[in-house]
């Protein structure tokens, strides 16, 4: 379990302190992701896309559509087709359509793909287990609140006033 320093203390009650402590996260983040795309000749928003298509398969939310796809990037429809062209032309995704309703488009995150980038985010996860085995479980019942707390009040803050 971490030991609490004065400072730490003081920071948990810091508004500004988090800011700062979400901001680096950030951007340590954005260095391993922004690498990754550059590798790969993808931009910004295909990594985007790949979170949101993995994220929902993960939590059992069904196949991602490309229009489901736009609603959570907030993007145009003729952005979101160049995205998916990109994705599809360097192998990470492909366009399947529903055995159901053809006119239905589901997006998959290819095996090989996934494993290409589970390969290269690999030293983030173990950062990310050597940083969680530093937390009691019911710390980290905690933290997860906190980040999906976060998340949801962000989330909101994007949706349009009535």
């Amino acid at each position: 379990m971490p030991s609490r320093s004065p400072d730490t203390t003081d920071q948990a009650s810091d508004l500004s302190a988090y800011a700062a402590l979400l901001r680096t996260l950030n951007r340590e983040l954005n260095r391993t992701t922004l690498d990754f795309a550059h590798q790969h000749g993808l931009h910004t928003t295909d990594i985007h896309a790949l979170a949101v298509i993995m994220d929902s398969s993960a939590s059992s939310g069904g196949p991602v559509t490309p229009s489901h796809l736009r609603e959570e990037l907030g993007l145009t429809s003729g952005a979101i087709t160049a995205c998916l062209d990109r994705l599809e032309r360097s192998g990470h995704v492909s366009r399947v359509r529903d055995t159901a309703d053809r006119r239905v488009v589901h997006l998959v995150y290819n095996p090989d793909a996934r494993a290409l980038a589970r390969e290269y985010f690999s030293p983030l996860a173990r950062a990310t287990e050597t940083a969680r085995s530093r937390f009691t479980p019911e710390q980290l019942t905690t933290i997860a609140d906190f980040l999906r707390g976060l998340n949801a009040e962000l989330a909101a803050a994007h949706e349009p006033q009535a």
